[in-house]
């Protein structure tokens, strides 16, 4: 019996090794791959960024070709921009001097008008004084006719609430005589 257990467990301890080596075999074809798949990404990669390269050496060599004719453009562009200042100043030159002109006679009646207006103020402050001295007696006038009705109107409710109070103590004494 102890030789069949023997045998038992030898044959189990077979198939587990059997199963072990297929499993590190099946392990080792997928290590291969996986590696043999990375080195196809890295050599598609190196050719994408070799691809890459020569389009930006073909872009660099395009952009410097535009710079050099936006540089030969501008220098053309800044000569006639020279010529087109210089005629420019000399119309600019003329103007100024019949804005001078202008201005010189703009100041003289603006003077003029400052002076005239310097003078009807003074008239229309010389008016406003006497209107609101004529107003604060008005107000003041006002004010004294209000304080006047105010206690007039004080001294009527303190009567009538005098006589309210005498007809309610009258009415008292009658019902607590009716009582």
């Amino acid at each position: 019996m102890q030789v069949q257990a023997e045998s038992d467990e030898l044959t189990v301890a077979l198939g587990e090794a059997r199963t072990l080596k297929d499993t590190v075999r099946a392990l080792r074809d997928t290590l291969e791959q996986e590696r043999f798949d990375k080195e196809r990404a890295v050599q598609g990669a190196v050719a994408e960024a070799h691809n890459e390269v020569a389009q930006l050496k073909a872009t660099a060599a395009a952009l410097r070709d535009n710079l050099e004719q936006a540089r030969i453009d501008r220098e053309k562009a800044v000569q006639l921009a020279v010529v087109a200042g210089s005629e420019e100043i000399m119309q600019l030159k003329s103007t100024a001097a019949a804005l001078r002109d202008a201005l010189e006679h703009a100041r003289i009646d603006k003077e003029r008008a400052v002076q005239a207006a310097v003078a009807a103020g003074h008239d229309e402050i010389r008016q406003l004084k006497a209107a609101t001295a004529s107003l604060r007696e008005g107000l003041e006038q006002a004010r004294l006719d209000t304080e006047n009705r105010v206690s007039a109107a004080i001294s009527a409710t303190n009567d009538e609430i005098r006589q309210l109070r005498e007809t309610v103590a009258a009415l008292r004494t009658t019902v607590e005589k009716a009582r």
